[in-house]
């Protein structure tokens, strides 16, 4: 069984809620946006990291993290990239990819908005977390977490971490 923290956008933004939950997992699967190279090393320094980069990262990002992160946890294919769609409204290379690779879970960032739906015709679930930054036109910040048993999703929840303006005591 493996504990996963799925977040997104973070956008150079971490504080003490977001460690509490990276001390929790035994994963954290970053949908893209990271913001800057210390998320990297602080999100590490509590969890395994797996990620994808997003629109607006840098090269060194760039370098280190894919755009398309496939891989299998436990007995599930997943399959992680920034700019990905829905259910429905994929964006147009998506669909190949969770078909050749069957995927089981599709998680995509960008729109900061939470999504957790089930696709029926791929036979998947597609997670997009929102954004657990503060920078971004989104009203709440939110995260998920999960764990993953052989090939169920168990104990699902999603992590509100409140207002999108509020800081933290931590960025001060």
């Amino acid at each position: 069984m493996k504990k996963i923290l799925l977040i997104s956008d973070t956008h150079g933004h971490i504080d003490e809620v977001i460690i509490k939950y990276l001390k929790w997992s035994d994963e954290v699967w970053h949908a893209g946006d990271i913001g800057c190279n210390k998320i990297i090393n602080q999100i590490e320094n509590y969890s395994f990291l797996r990620a994808v980069y997003g629109n607006i990262d840098n090269i060194h990002i760039r370098s280190i993290f894919p755009k398309n992160n496939i891989f299998r946890s436990e007995k599930l294919n997943v399959f992680i990239t920034h700019i990905g769609g829905y259910p429905g409204n994929y964006s147009r290379h998506i669909p190949k990819l969770i078909s050749k690779h069957k995927i089981k879970i599709f998680i995509s960032g960008h729109s900061h908005i939470l999504k957790i739906m089930r696709d029926e015709k791929y036979d998947l679930i597609h997670f997009n977390p929102g954004s657990a930054g503060i920078i971004g036109f989104h009203k709440q910040r939110t995260m998920i977490k999960f764990e993953i048993d052989k090939d169920q999703i168990n104990n699902l929840s999603v992590i509100d971490m409140g207002k999108r303006g509020k800081i933290n005591e931590y960025d001060q």
